[in-house]
Parts: C-alpha cells; sequence; structure tokens
C-alpha cells in the first residue's frame, strides 16, 4: 500500500502564448499582474514551496521582483502538465518532493483553500490524481462547451468521488447535477512523471482534454466537490470579471 505524501510543491505553469487573451499571466488586476495572485494564493495555502514555471523570462523577471521563485522552462513544450514536469526536474532532480501541485496561473480569485483540499485527496492510497469540481447552477455553464463537464460517482452526503469522466459536452444525461471541473491537479510524483510520457490518447484529442489520457490508461482521478469555482480567466471579458470581483476601479 502506497504511503501518503509528505513533501509536496506547489507549481504554477505559465506562458505568454495564450490565444485568446495573449499575455494574460502580466495582464493587471488591481494593480498587480494576475500571476502574482495566483502565487500568493497558493503561498497562503502553506503546503510547501511555490514555483512559478515560467515559458518567458518576462513572467520570471515578475515573480523574482515580488520574492518569488521562478524557473524557465522550453517554450515549445505542449501542455502545462509537461511544463510542472520539467520545472519539478529541474528544481528537485533528486526527487524529494513526492506530490507536485499543479496550480493554473489564470485563478486569480482562488481560495488558498481548495489547495490544501486537493492535496489531502493524495491521502487515500489508491488515488493518483486530484481534481476539484464544483455543482453547475445555471444553463450557460452547463451548455457552454469551454466549461468542462466532470462525470463523478459521488455517494449521498460525500464531499468526494471518482472522476469517470470528463466532457465539454452535458453528461451525463438525464436529471441530476453536474459538475463543473476545475483544472486544479494534485499528482503523486511518478504518476506526473508516468502521465507526461504517454501518448496522445484518442479520447483526449476528441474532448481536447489531457486528463482522459490519465484515465485511458487506468489511473484513478478522485475530485473533491467545492462550493464555488474560481473565475478562469481566458477571455477579455473574463477578466473584466475578475477585475470586478477583486476591486478593481479602472
Amino acid at each position: 500500500m502506497r504511503s501518503k505524501p509528505k513533501n509536496p510543491i506547489v507549481i504554477i505553469p505559465a506562458r505568454m502564448g495564450s490565444t485568446r487573451l495573449p499575455g494574460k499571466p502580466l495582464a493587471s488586476i488591481a494593480d498587480e499582474p494576475m500571476i502574482v495572485h495566483c502565487w500568493r494564493s497558493a503561498l497562503k495555502a502553506d503546503i510547501g514551496p511555490v514555483v512559478v514555471a515560467c515559458a518567458e523570462k518576462e513572467i520570471a523577471e515578475v515573480i523574482e521582483n515580488v520574492g518569488g521563485t521562478s524557473v524557465l522552462t522550453n517554450a515549445d513544450l505542449p501542455s502545462g502538465s509537461d511544463r510542472v514536469a520539467e520545472a519539478v526536474d529541474k528544481l528537485d532532480p533528486n526527487k524529494e518532493y513526492d506530490a507536485i501541485i499543479n496550480l493554473q496561473g489564470d485563478l486569480p480569485t482562488l481560495d488558498p483553500e481548495y489547495i490544501k483540499k486537493v492535496f489531502k485527496t493524495l491521502e487515500i492510497p489508491e488515488v493518483d490524481i486530484a481534481t476539484l469540481v464544483s455543482p453547475i447552477t445555471n444553463d450557460e455553464e452547463r451548455f457552454n462547451p469551454n466549461v468542462v463537464k466532470a462525470v463523478i460517482s459521488i455517494k449521498d452526503n460525500s464531499y468526494q468521488g471518482r472522476a469517470l469522466y470528463f466532457s465539454r459536452s452535458v453528461v451525463p444525461s438525464g436529471d441530476g447535477i453536474h459538475y463543473h471541473h476545475i483544472g486544479i491537479y494534485a499528482y503523486r510524483r511518478e504518476i506526473l512523471e508516468e502521465f507526461i510520457g504517454l501518448p496522445i490518447s484518442g479520447l483526449e484529442q476528441r474532448e481536447r482534454l489531457e486528463q482522459l489520457r490519465a484515465l485511458e490508461s487506468g489511473m484513478r482521478i478522485d475530485a473533491v466537490l467545492v462550493d464555488t469555482v474560481p473565475v478562469g480567466v481566458d477571455t477579455p471579458s473574463d477578466l473584466e470579471s475578475a477585475r470586478t470581483i477583486m476591486g478593481d476601479k479602472r
């Protein structure tokens, strides 16, 4: 039986080349770049070191200027998971960190408690990867293909369940709760290494969701149910929403 991880590290992958919002890590919200807000949230979780894995020097310079730690990674990596894995290999070649929290750099309103919850889920020996979900409460989210839906097996009165599938479509069919997937992951170190070595899967290609590669390979993903979806900043309108929530008076 696997032991529970005891030495986690939080890695925030960031790159300037967003298709819908170029340069978004440095987008200003309440007088600070968005990536700095994400870094501060991770520090408040207080579960381990926080490092920003940067595709470009300008992101690294911003983080270093506020006293944070950054590492430059290959700008041409295909995914955030690959960027996280490369950063960890550079920072920790002796593999002292046994759990990796992959925290997206576009969640400036994230509650630090959510980071604690996703890490704690790895205490279950059978869980390879942990993530978060929240109930969908309106049809705009439910039918929006940019909102990833998670099919979760959750027993009555439980706040955690096993992920069975992820989709941009409305799944499952029929009456009942649908869950909004929140793109935060906690990996066991060896699982992250195995995951990035897997070939892109068929379902991953169809849905454009890399977590399906893990499910198709037989990895177990568990999801923790939380009350609120943090604002994910992917578009200019998302950025304005985040500014409003965070008291930006511009």
